[in-house]
């Protein structure tokens, strides 16, 4: 299925299944909407995949994982060869992310987009699209062709899961300097000079900072990305990894799986996929906001509400991973037979 038939079959949630968690929430012996944000988290995967009975007992975190050209820029503090090393630490368990995933119960699935001069590993996932891409400084990042291709290689692995059990999925990234590129998209798309939507990253100095709000103009004036086309914008100013996450919440999407967003970088690719295609945005649930300067701008314009503030910046899908144990608590208090009839208790009404 081509990623464009995936747009078509794209729909907005169930409004009986919502209505129905809703009830069952305020049946809850609690105040109404007391545990706040994770109440409504639970009533959007109802409404999602059209059924009350929440349930997501199988989780898997997908890492895409490309490399990009602009690193070339000193925007960042390390080079690529970073990239490879941290998806062999996934694939080997041995990642930050994956000693949280542990304790979420949720698989770590590395994948290769478009990773530089890599050969390919075992336990690493073959979704290549090209070896890198290009520094947008001086071009597009990528072909569009290649852009299509890396958001229907998205779009297809959130088919693949959901058609092996999989009940949730969790979007991370792993691409040095992705922050750049994701700022320029924010940038682009939001109509906001880079230096509002620029951050230090893993760490820049006053100097890096510089040097990358100066590269994402560079890239922009260059490549003039079209803002009411996404994948223009992707295809020119993005990354592999992005356009995949992409397509990848286009899939959860038609496919009714929720999906949970990491920090900056994929609510960017987010922001990308709901400017695509709006109806996308039922599968989002945003699991934190970021300590970046777009972090919480990106959310706002997707209308999300982030389940955590914490000041996390590290990638890798470790804010998504975070949230899934806040959403079994959610969900224990949800199927919890106490209910205001069972205590003897007589329920709160709304107050005027």
């Amino acid at each position: 299925m081509t990623w464009k038939e995936t747009l078509e079959k794209i729909q907005a949630g169930e409004e009986t299944a919502r209505a129905q968690a809703l009830r069952r929430w305020d049946s809850l012996a609690k105040p109404l909407g007391s545990l706040g944000i994770l109440e409504e988290a639970i009533v959007r995967i109802a409404a999602l995949t059209g059924c009350a009975d929440v349930r997501i007992p199988v989780r898997r975190l997908l890492v895409f994982c490309a490399d990009n050209g602009v690193v070339a820029q000193g925007v960042t503090q390390t080079d690529d060869s970073v990239t490879a090393a941290v998806a062999h630490a996934l694939a080997a368990g041995e990642s930050t992310v994956c000693a949280m995933a542990r304790i979420a119960d949720c698989a770590v699935v590395p994948i290769d987009v478009g990773m530089r001069g890599f050969a390919g590993a075992s336990g690493i996932l073959d979704r290549r699209i090209r070896s890198g891409t290009a520094d947008i400084t001086a071009g597009p990042a990528m072909t569009r062709a290649e852009c299509l291709r890396a958001i229907q290689a998205g779009a297809d692995l959130a088919a693949e899961y959901k058609r092996a059990g999989v009940s949730i999925l969790a979007a991370g990234e792993m691409g040095i300097g992705n922050t750049t590129t994701s700022s320029a998209i924010a940038s682009v798309l939001l109509n906001r000079p880079p230096v509002q939507v620029t951050g230090r990253g893993a760490g820049l100095s006053d100097a890096g900072l510089s040097r990358k709000a100066a590269a994402i103009e560079t890239a922009i004036r260059v490549n003039r990305p079209d803002a009411d086309d996404p994948v223009d914008v992707l295809h020119k100013v993005g990354g592999l990894d992005l356009a995949a996450l992409c397509g990848l919440y286009l899939g959860c999407a038609q496919h009714r799986v929720p999906v949970l967003l990491d920090g900056f970088i994929s609510a960017a690719a987010a922001l990308c996929a709901v400017r695509i295609c709006p109806a996308a945005r039922c599968a989002m649930l945003a699991s934190h906001v970021s300590a970046e300067p777009a972090g919480a701008i990106v959310l706002g314009a997707l209308g999300l509400q982030p389940l955590i503030t914490a000041g996390m910046r590290l990638g890798e899908g470790s804010g998504a991973v975070a949230a899934l144990p806040l959403l079994d608590m959610a969900l224990a208090v949800y199927h919890s037979s106490q209910t205001f009839g069972h205590l003897g208790i007589a329920p709160y009404v709304p107050q005027k």
